[in-house]
C-alpha cells in the first residue's frame, strides 16, 4: 500500500534527516527571499523588452513558465514536498479560462461603470504590437506575484497564523509593494491590496490552486493596460496597448493619477467575488483556523 501524502507536505519533519529539517525550518524566509529576486529579474527583463513588443511576447511567456519551475523546484527541494497541489496539472487550463474571463469581465465592468457616472475622457486607437507585447508583459507579472503572495506568503502563514489573518497581512502587503510606482499614493496602495490582494487571496482560498489567481490577475492587468491602455497601479508609463483610454472626473470615481484600481468603484465591483468566493471556501470547510500553540 502507498504511503498517504498530505497537501502541505510529503513527509512529517521526524522522517527528514537533520540537515533537510533545518532547511525546511526556515522555509518561508528562503522560498520569499528567491523567488523575491527571481521576480525583480523578471520586472528588470520585461522593462528592457518593452520597447520590443515582438521579443517581450516570447520573452514574457517564457519567464512565466520559468516562474512556474522555480516555484515549484523550490517547493520540492525547501519545503521537502514531493508533490506541489497548488500547481497540480489537473485543472490547470480550466483554472486558467476561468480566472481569464472573470478577470476580463470584471474590469469591463468596472469601466462601464465608471464611464457611466461620467468618468469618459476619450478612446483612441493604440497598438497591435504593444498589445501582443503586453502580454508576455503581464503574463509572467502575473505568475511571479501569485506564487510570491499566494503561494508562498499566504499560504506558508495560514498554516501559523489561520486564513483570516494570513489574508489580511498578505494584502495588505501586496498593496504597500506597489508604493514604490511613481505616481503611488497610501490610499492607492490601500485599495489595491483590498481589491487585488484580497480577491486574489479568496480566490486561491477557494480554489486551493494557484492557477485561478494566476489568469485571474494576468487578464485584469492586460485588459487594463494590454486592451485599454490605461496606466496601471500607479505607473507613470501610458501603456501601448490595443487602445488608449482617457479617464476623467473626480478621484473617487477614476482612481486619480493611481489609475481606476484606486477608484471606489473598483472596490465595489471587486467586493462581489470576493465576498462569494470566501463563502464558497467556507461552505466546503476551507476556512482554516489559526492553530492552537
Amino acid at each position: 500500500m502507498e504511503r498517504s501524502v498530505s497537501p502541505d507536505d510529503s513527509r512529517s519533519p521526524a522522517e527528514l534527516p537533520e540537515t533537510r529539517r533545518r532547511l525546511r525550518r526556515f522555509r518561508f524566509p528562503v522560498l520569499f527571499a528567491s523567488l523575491f529576486v527571481v521576480m525583480l529579474a523578471v520586472v528588470g527583463i520585461d522593462t528592457l523588452v518593452a520597447p520590443v513588443p515582438l521579443l517581450a511576447l516570447p520573452i514574457g511567456i517564457g519567464l512565466a513558465v520559468a516562474g512556474i519551475v522555480c516555484y515549484r523546484r523550490l517547493s520540492q527541494v525547501v519545503e521537502v514536498r514531493d508533490d506541489v497541489p497548488e500547481l497540480a496539472p489537473e485543472g490547470r487550463w480550466s483554472g486558467l479560462r476561468k480566472g481569464v474571463l472573470l478577470g476580463f469581465g470584471l474590469f469591463c465592468a468596472m469601466l462601464l461603470v465608471i464611464l457611466a457616472f461620467g468618468g469618459w475622457g476619450g478612446m483612441s486607437w493604440g497598438s497591435f504590437a504593444g498589445f501582443l507585447g503586453l502580454a508576455g508583459m503581464m503574463a509572467s507579472v502575473a505568475v511571479m506575484e501569485e506564487v510570491l503572495f499566494r503561494g508562498v506568503l499566504f499560504r506558508i502563514l495560514e498554516e501559523r497564523a489561520g486564513t483570516v489573518i494570513s489574508l489580511v497581512v498578505s494584502s495588505l502587503l501586496f498593496g504597500a509593494t506597489h508604493l514604490v510606482n511613481v505616481n503611488a499614493t497610501p490610499w492607492g496602495a490601500l485599495a489595491i491590496g483590498l481589491t487585488g490582494g484580497t480577491m486574489l487571496a479568496a480566490a486561491y482560498t477557494a480554489t486551493r490552486s494557484l492557477w485561478f489567481p494566476i489568469g485571474l490577475h494576468f487578464a485584469w492587468n492586460f485588459t487594463h493596460a494590454g486592451v485599454f491602455g490605461i496606466a496601471v497601479s500607479g505607473s507613470d508609463d501610458v501603456p501601448n496597448g490595443l487602445l488608449h483610454t482617457t479617464l476623467a472626473g473626480p478621484s473617487v470615481l477614476t482612481g486619480g493619477t493611481f489609475g481606476p484600481e484606486a477608484s471606489l468603484i473598483a472596490l465595489l465591483v471587486c467586493l462581489v467575488p470576493t465576498t462569494l468566493f470566501l463563502r464558497r471556501a467556507a461552505r466546503t470547510g476551507l476556512i482554516r483556523p489559526r492553530p492552537r500553540s
